[in-house]
């Protein structure tokens, strides 16, 4: 079985890993992909899956039936090892960049970035993206002069969209071409 969620750059540890382990192939079969697993402490313990479809898209219909394939593998599997609440959503409009294909797509959006280990004295960037070349991504730092710098990719652990006037028109864009096609 191919996983549609193996292709993801930055991905969960600890507690968060293994829920994503549980729940990805339920959502591959349904032809999802995994954006992000989150446990927090939220109303005593709230598991946070973020998923999508290839194009982006979820609608809430797709969040129930997310939610009734993935939860029979959370009662079996049981990672949590007590009671909480389960929390299925899209990514939003500020949404994680998780894959390659995240930040080709977003070229030309602002975006904060996190490394792993220091790049140039530091580990947080933000700008614009201007691309992915090879193994690196190029942002084009505010603060800098708009100076760019090139991060490889295996070193981001954190990256999601700003939310600018830029990306809501872009999203409302998607959203009034999605309602066309339907």
């Amino acid at each position: 079985m191919l996983l549609l969620n193996d292709d993801r750059l930055i991905t969960e540890t600890g507690l968060d890993a293994r829920v994503a382990r549980v729940v990805a192939p339920s959502l591959d079969a349904l032809g999802f992909r995994l954006v992000r697993v989150r446990v927090t402490g939220q109303n005593g313990c709230t598991v946070q899956i973020m998923a999508e479809r290839e194009d982006g898209t979820l609608t809430v219909d797709d969040c129930e039936a997310i939610s009734h394939a993935i939860s029979p593998a959370l009662d079996v599997d049981d990672p949590i090892g007590k009671a909480y609440h389960l929390e299925v959503s899209s990514p939003g409009i500020d949404r994680p960049l998780v894959r390659r294909a995240d930040f080709e797509r977003w070229s030309g959006f602002e975006a904060k970035l996190e490394t792993a280990v220091p790049i140039d004295g530091r580990r947080r960037f933000r700008g614009i993206i201007i691309g992915v070349d090879g193994d690196t991504v190029g942002i084009r730092l505010h603060d800098l002069g708009s100076e760019t710098v090139w991060l490889p990719l295996g070193e981001v652990s954190d990256a999601r969209l700003v939310l600018t006037d830029a990306l809501i028109e872009q999203s409302l864009k998607a959203g009034k071409r999605s309602q066309a096609l339907n």
